[in-house]
């Protein structure tokens, strides 16, 4: 009779953790975000918690939320979690000033940010042998440019044709 429950936003094996109004740019964020994301959550946070910039300890929690959601919410398992995706966006803008020469005045911005933080449990077995299968691939498409001869089979038909 209740209200009909809302339909997950995530993977059965994902989930998410959102920060928001973070005191730094969405650039800097980014940085951060770009250390973390593809590893392992254990690899993650080691990373994180050695890294020397300010707005590490915050991703830091973020994705330690993260974890936890996956562990106490979604039963999934936090030895084969990986952080899947890792992506900053934009919040307010405080925006300042300070009076210059000549009667003029300079802007000050000072921009806020939130990161979003999406971790996926794998079977890591089958995730070695998909990264050796793509190396694989990526190198004998490689080689194959090099001799001159085409990738793919569709690709010989089109040359000969």
């Amino acid at each position: 009779m209740g209200k009909e429950q809302n339909p997950r936003r995530v993977a059965e094996n994902e989930a998410m953790a959102k920060t928001k109004m973070l005191r730094t740019s969405p650039q800097k964020l980014n940085l951060v975000a770009a250390l973390i994301r593809g590893k392992k959550v254990d690899k993650a946070l080691a990373d994180l918690t050695f890294s020397h910039k300010r707005i590490a300890g915050d991703v830091k929690k973020c994705l330690q939320s993260a974890i936890a959601n996956a562990e106490n919410n979604h039963n999934l398992d936090v030895d084969n979690l990986v952080v899947a995706e890792a992506w900053v966006g934009k919040n307010m803008v405080l925006k300042r000033g300070r009076p210059r020469a000549r009667g003029r005045f300079g802007k000050i911005m000072k921009p806020f940010s939130e990161i979003t933080i999406k971790v996926r449990e794998v079977d890591l077995a089958a995730a070695e042998e998909a990264k050796k299968a793509a190396r694989l691939q990526k190198r004998t498409a490689a080689s194959s440019r090099q001799a001159g001869t085409a990738a793919t089979p569709e690709a010989a038909v089109e040359e000969q044709a």
